[in-house]
């Protein structure tokens, strides 16, 4: 990897460890909550510690993902395209929590996550053909956002 892919890289960890840090500020708390802990939650929701090795590994994953792509799009308009939907991935993130857990506003989380499950399909699908192996990078973020989705949605209709 040259050290402008390296660099790049490095500027795209930042970037999601920076969504992670904010998202965990805004959930002030959430999952410790009286609130979180009286929720009938779903039976294949994961223990607490598995959420904090996920999100690393996941945007460690998607951190090369999204070097990869950027270089393969550089300045064109598919390449604003993907910083803009990068940006909307990251709100819709760091949003999740501030509505789910600060604001228990678990309809509108479910919006918000679905949307987010289905931007990081987009990702996925829209890009494969281009990204290649590559592709395999995103797919734990898809796959976590699947899981993730499901388990707001149980809170919503269980609750």
């Amino acid at each position: 990897m040259g050290i402008s892919k390296v660099i790049r890289f490095l500027i795209f960890l930042s970037l999601n460890f920076l969504a992670l840090i904010v998202g965990v500020w805004l959930m002030n708390n959430g999952p410790q909550t009286d609130w979180y802990k009286s929720l009938n939650k779903a039976p294949w929701t994961p223990a607490n510690w598995v959420f904090g090795a996920a999100w690393f590994f996941i945007m460690f994953c998607f951190s090369f993902y999204m070097t990869n792509l950027s270089f393969r799009f550089k300045l064109t308009k598919g390449g604003f395209l993907i910083a803009y939907l990068y940006m909307v991935q990251w709100i819709l993130n760091v949003m999740w929590n501030y509505f789910f857990f600060n604001q228990h506003y678990t309809v509108l989380g479910l919006i918000i996550i679905t949307a987010l499950w289905l931007l990081i399909g987009y990702f996925t699908v829209e890009y494969c053909r281009k990204m290649k192996l590559y592709t395999l990078l995103i797919l734990p973020y898809l796959v976590w956002m699947t899981i993730a989705t499901s388990l707001n949605a149980y809170v919503v209709f269980n609750n």
